[in-house]
This record gives C-alpha cells, structure tokens and sequence, in this order.
C-alpha cells in the first residue's frame, strides 16, 4: 500500500513540484500552506508522513513536529529546510522528526528516507500483533494430524494460500479453526505481511465498528485521538474474523463494503483509506441457516465463502489423537516446565475413545491438569480426570473405544515400523512379538508398510 503523504510549505511552487515528483513515485499526497491548516489536515486523515519546512509564518515547523506528537502520534515527520544547522536538526528529534533533509531537496534521498519510514511502520504494526498473538496462541502452532479428514484439509490449504480469495472456515469450537487460518496465511504470505485476529464475539457493540474500520479524533466521546482499526493494521496481510456468525446486523453492509471495495472509512472521518486484505472468517454456527431465518446477511455470506473449509471434530478423527497428544505435551512440559516423555497404553486409550465435546482445546486442557498431577516422565492413567478413568472399565468398553484401540495399535506398528526402516523382522523385535504375528496384524489393519529395508 502507497503511503499518505502530507506536504506543509509555504512556499507553493516548491509545494507542488515536491506534491508531483511524489505522485509520479505512486506516494498519495495532500498540501498545506501554513502549520494551522497542515495540522488539520493530519489530524482528519492520519498521514503516514508529513514533511514539514522549519521557517513558515504563523507556527513554525518545530512546533508542528511538537504537536504532531500527540494530534496523529502515527505520523513520522521529516523536516525539511533551507535553514539547517545541527542545533535546528537536534530541536526537530528532540521533538519527535523521524529524519531531517536540506533544500534543495535529492529526489532519491527523499524517496529512500519515506520507504524506510514505511517499511519501519509495517515492521512495528506487525511485531505488535505477533507479540500478541505469540502470547494468546502459545509457542508452536501448527496443523496437526494425518488422518485421511486432515490431509483433505492441508491439501486445501496448499491450494488456495496463494489466492487472495476470501475463505470460510467452519467447525465446532476448539477445532483449531484460527491455526487453519494461521497456516494460510504463513503459507502464501509467509512472515512478510502481518496476520491479525479479531473476535467477532468479544467486539464491545458500542465500539465494534470503531475497532474494525477505526476512527478519527473527536468521533465521539473518549475518542481523543485517531484510531486506526483492524483492517488498517492488517493491511498487506490477513484479517481473520473469528465467530464471524456474532458480528452485529447493522455491521454487516459496512463490513461486506470493506471487503468489496478494499477500503475503509473511519468512523468521524471524511476520506476512505486503501485496505488490501485478504479475508478468512470462522465460525461454529450455521450460517446458512441464518440466513434463512434473517440474522445474516446473504450477500455477505457468499461474499466470505468463495473457499470453504470444514474442519472435523476430533471424535471424528480420533486416530490423530496420538499425534496431538505428543505435539501438545510438548509445548505443555515448555511452558510447565515438566519432564513428561510418555503416555501409558491406559491412559492412551481412554484418550483415543474419549469424545471430546470441546475437541483440540478440550484435549489441551485435560493434558495440562494431568501433567500437574503427574510426579514422573511418564503420565498415566490415574493422572486423568474421574469420568475418564472410568471409561477404561473392560465392561462398559464401547465400539468408539474398540475402533480407538485399533487405531492406536495401528499408529504404534506404523510408527516402529518406520523406526526400523521397513525393516519387519526388526519391527517385530521392538515390539517384542513374532514376525509372523506382526504380518497377520499387519494385514488385519490394513496397514501398508514403508519401503522394507532388509529382513
């Protein structure tokens, strides 16, 4: 995105030749004669930069650099002058300028010193929000499981990261519907453009609209300075709505707007700001459906699906359980500074035949009470929760727990079997079983085998 420019000289022929030569360089620019109207200007439109000369009647250029300080705190400000002096370029930083130039001005000079600015700018909006999300998310995110419902969804991925299409994810609560969109994102804009959340459902109502397309100084009470929303901040990058299905009737067409136009327009303000973003909104409810029944908005539902993605619920795929299990222990004993290195075969299968209501989050949570518990390297069975415990009573054994036990076996053999290198009459030995008992296991679950080493 091009940055704002504003021009405040009073010399006006120079004004405006620096105005073209700026323009022509693909930088928006606006002018002004003298500090007072620049000032007004910076504070209804919020400008990336401002160059400002010193020597103007009326405010001088320092006291503008001052009180752009606190009008539009966003804004950096070169000063440029005819009348340099290291004192005068010492007064300007102390004051809050970015950079300093002398007249005439070098072209080059000029365009190098706002990109620098810009790109400072991106890199700044961008650590804020990966500092936070780091902090909310957790270390190590990542798509995890290799169910035949899960590979589906990473080959989804992979085809339509690099479109700027928007995407619906859906799914129920605690499905990883925002590592989705995170793994979206990272792979077709990778670390170069910033990723921001929203939380449709956390949005306050008096306020939601202000925290999506922002507002400027004045719009109503408490709104003390210029605010930039989240499709600002995320501009370059990915805007992820989250519980898309909460977002506010009367939000809806200024939202769809947005989205369509690639622009916004702060609340108080008086001039649209360019907003390339790409959309990825989530939710868990049926949108569908509400739109039949008039709570959502039809032509923004299929504005936000050009791509849908559903998510399983875990008890859908629960042969990935020992994978996020072991992926999830990890980043627990990080943080927990625990030494857990395994699970017990009990405590796995009440895992695997568990349902999961709450599904990845749910998981993670039982995981974390359980590593509290735990008083060794290894987490068993009498770590978990009562109501799971009692589920691995052989009498109350279920078809969901039958199929579970199949499938941890099945991950186990797969998983010694790679160890070995294909290798059978090796495998068999790590699993302290006969070879010719490991083929008939193998051939009753349907396993395909890596490539064999020598038996």
């Amino acid at each position: 995105m091009s940055a704002k420019v504003l021009i405040i000289d009073d010399e006006e022929l120079f004004r405006e030749d620096l105005a073209t030569l700026l323009e022509s360089e693909g930088f928006r620019c606006r002018t002004a004669a003298d500090g007072e109207s620049g000032l007004e200007l910076a504070r209804q439109e919020a400008p990336d930069v401002v160059l400002t000369d010193l020597m103007m009647p009326g405010i001088s250029g320092l006291e503008v650099v001052h009180r752009l300080a606190e009008l539009s705190p966003e804004s950096a400000v070169i000063v440029i002058t005819a009348f340099g002096s290291l004192d005068t370029a010492v007064d300007a930083f102390r004051k809050g300028a970015a950079d300093y130039l002398l007249k005439p001005v070098v072209p080059e000079d000029l365009f190098a010193k706002i990109r620098r600015i810009q790109e400072m700018r991106r890199l700044e909006r961008e650590v804020h929000y990966l500092r936070r999300a780091v902090a909310e998310a957790g270390p190590g995110i990542r798509l995890v499981g290799s169910s035949p419902a899960m590979s589906r969804v990473r080959e989804l991925i992979e085809r339509i990261a690099e479109a700027p299409s928007p995407v619906l994810i859906l799914g129920d609560t605690g499905t990883g519907k925002e590592v989705v969109a995170r793994s979206i994102h990272h792979r077709g804009k990778g670390d170069r453009a910033p990723f921001v959340a929203v939380n449709c459902a956390a949005l306050p109502r008096e306020l939601a609209e202000s925290e999506l397309f922002g507002h400027a100084r004045g719009a109503f009470t408490g709104a003390v300075r210029d605010k930039p929303g989240v499709f600002e901040i995320a501009a370059g990058g990915t805007l992820f709505l989250d519980e898309i299905g909460e977002m506010p009737l009367d939000l809806q067409p200024k939202l769809l707007r947005a989205i369509e136009e690639q622009r916004v327009t702060r609340v108080g303000g008086v001039r649209p700001v360019d907003t390339p973003v790409r959309i990825i909104a989530a939710t868990n409810r049926d949108l569908g459906k509400m739109v039949d029944d008039g709570t959502f908005r039809r032509d923004l539902y299929f504005r936000i699906r050009v791509v849908e993605i559903v998510l399983p619920p875990l008890r859908q795929r629960r042969e990935d359980v020992p994978e996020l299990v072991d992926h999830l222990l990890r980043r627990l004993c990080l943080r927990l500074k625990r030494k857990v290195r395994a699970v017990e075969p009990a405590a796995m299968r009440v895992l695997m035949a568990a349902d999961w209501p709450g599904n990845v989050r749910e998981l993670e949570n039982v995981l974390e009470r359980a590593l509290i518990l735990a008083d060794g390297d290894t987490l068993r069975l009498e770590h978990l929760p009562a109501e799971f415990r009692r589920s691995d009573d052989p009498d109350r054994a279920s078809d969901d727990l039958r199929a579970a036990v199949r499938a941890y076996e099945a991950h186990h053999i797969q998983q010694v079997l790679e160890a070995a290198g294909g290798n059978r009459e090796e495998a068999a030995r790590r699993l302290g079983i006969d070879p010719s008992t490991l083929y008939r296991r193998l051939k009753e679950l349907e396993l395909q085998p890596p490539a064999r080493g020598d038996d």
